[in-house]
């Protein structure tokens, strides 16, 4: 049987999210915009495009739980298609910076957050994630953007102690926290994932780098 938003909904349902029309609505939009613009650039893998609620609506929004009741700024790192920051967008009225180094895919994320009725709140940042200076979030949120030694590097400071970081991860998620904790003191929160079940949701607060 097809994933789509019903589904989609059900599964937030059982997370305690409820999904307004006007939303779907919204992620119907993103959806169109995405098949569109993957037919020119290479926005998500081809294979995974005919079970895109489930593989990239649903993979994001299953953070939102994990963001807290209050309305903050999120970054997002390696932003790609906009998964999970500008799915986060859509579906919350937090502020968001999305970064990516491809000015092929800003386009994009500027044209989704645009028909969408996020830009207002949307800052899209078509640099390298180091080179983007001045950023102060709440929360960072990041999927498939680098290995997480080097993903906590370019989060510390966004987040600072203070903040969180939802990191979105695979198989590989044992070796990754072992050479980060080498750098790394942190207080570590981890959940499986409910779109893949090698997959890991990292909720990291505390982060401070260790001295060397």
């Amino acid at each position: 049987m097809a994933f789509g938003q019903s589904e989609f909904a059900s599964e937030l349902k059982a997370l305690g999210i409820n999904v307004s029309r006007e939303t779907l609505r919204h992620l119907e939009t993103y959806a169109a915009l995405l098949a569109k613009w993957q037919a020119k650039i290479n926005l998500v893998g081809p294979a995974t495009l005919p079970d895109l609620w489930r593989r990239h609506f649903l993979d994001s929004a299953q953070l939102l739980p994990l963001l807290g009741a209050f309305q903050g700024t999120l970054a997002d790192l390696g932003s790609g298609a906009g998964f999970p920051g500008l799915v986060l967008a859509v579906m919350t009225d937090w502020r968001v910076h999305l970064i990516d180094s491809d000015q092929r895919k800003c386009a994009f994320l500027r044209q989704v957050a645009l028909d969408c009725g996020v830009l207002d709140r949307t800052t899209i940042h078509a640099k390298r994630i180091e080179q983007a200076a001045g950023i102060a979030a709440d929360v960072v949120t990041a999927r498939a953007c680098a290995p997480l030694d080097e993903l906590l590097k370019l989060a510390a400071p966004i987040v600072g102690e203070a903040g969180k970081c939802l990191l979105l991860k695979g198989a590989q998620v044992e070796e990754e926290l072992t050479q980060a904790q080498r750098h790394w003191t942190m207080r570590l929160e981890r959940r499986g994932s409910i779109t893949d079940p090698a997959g890991s949701i990292l909720v990291i607060t505390h982060l401070r780098q260790k001295s060397q």
